[in-house]
């Protein structure tokens, strides 16, 4: 794939935030080596807590830790955090709206050949549909700092998504995130493409083909999921007439049903959303498994295409 991985990235933003702030603890599913919280566990052994491979204890001791004034990162694969653990979150750290930092690595089809069993689709729909939480997915190392770093400060329940596999530079290194703002990357006039983790990159890629063919696209990252930019959304809508989301997840629940809800609700437009098919995945290279799951800069080709004839 290329680049840093946002797992790696969110590594090292969390010894920076270690330095910073002494109420910072981290919490770990016996993954510590493939979520990157070791770098955190060499930096402030005294800080760091290997729970096992027991996730719904990790949630449950991350909760109890924030109602004593820590701001806990409760870290594990996606899989297991949004879906082993669901009802500790739900329960135990978003009903009482504790201030615990979910970060959950490995997500989407790009975990590879660990296979279905493992390829977290369903995480956005099951973490955005909950009250009180804050889902956030970050498109590169950059803005995972970013994120990492604003996500310490927001006092509540935060959900960020994080991948396996290295990603392309999107963003300059003093990016600044905001919850509830998307970022325009590219402007266009025809057609919107939103799109969030690694699927901005390939947004750009798109956009960059769909200019030989005389289509003029505009991208959106839209790395806060949840709070989501409605303005940015409609304002988009207005302008261009047409949208297609991007996602490496279901596209039931995530940043395509998300889009949707708003501009059925405040400006309606076709949406053509590019993901997951309501299908498991399979063992694969991180690249096989995008392109038989048609999550490819072509496939986001063809949804504009599509998006284009529905609009006329």
């Amino acid at each position: 794939m290329g680049g840093i991985a946002t797992r790696e990235a969110y590594g090292k933003a969390l010894v920076e935030l270690g330095q910073e702030n002494p109420k910072i603890v981290v919490l770990d599913a016996d993954l510590s080596k493939s979520t990157k919280t070791s770098d955190f566990a060499k930096a402030f052994p005294e800080r760091f807590f290997n729970m096992g491979i027991a996730e719904q204890n990790l949630m449950g001791v991350a909760a109890g830790l924030s109602t004593v004034g820590k701001i806990p990162f409760a870290s594990t694969f996606a899989v297991f955090a949004a879906g082993r653990a669901f009802e500790i979150i739900r329960n135990s750290i978003c009903y009482p709206k504790l201030n615990v930092k979910i970060a959950a690595t490995h997500a989407g089809l790009t975990v590879g050949e660990d296979g279905a069993s493992h390829q977290a689709i369903e995480d956005l729909a099951l973490m955005r549909v909950l009250p009180n939480m804050q889902v956030f997915v970050p498109a590169d190392a950059a803005q995972t700092r970013a994120i990492v770093k604003k996500a310490a400060e927001i006092e509540g329940p935060v959900y960020i998504r994080l991948g396996r596999s290295g990603v392309p530079e999107v963003f300059s290194p003093d990016i600044r995130f905001e919850p509830g703002r998307g970022t325009v990357l590219k402007e266009g006039k025809d057609v919107t493409i939103v799109a969030l983790g690694i699927m901005t990159a390939k947004a750009l890629e798109a956009a960059k083909m769909l200019e030989a063919e005389g289509i003029a696209a505009r991208v959106v990252d839209m790395a806060s999921l949840k709070p989501i930019d409605r303005e940015l959304l409609v304002e988009s809508a207005r302008l261009t007439g047409a949208m297609v989301t991007a996602e490496e997840h279901s596209v039931i629940g995530g940043l395509g049903s998300a889009v949707a809800e708003v501009l059925s609700e405040e400006y309606p437009v076709p949406v053509v959303k590019v993901g997951v098919n309501d299908v498991f995945g399979e063992s694969g290279t991180p690249q096989a498994l995008l392109e038989k799951y048609g999550l490819t800069a072509g496939d986001i080709v063809a949804a504009v295409q599509k998006a284009l004839t529905l609009k006329r």
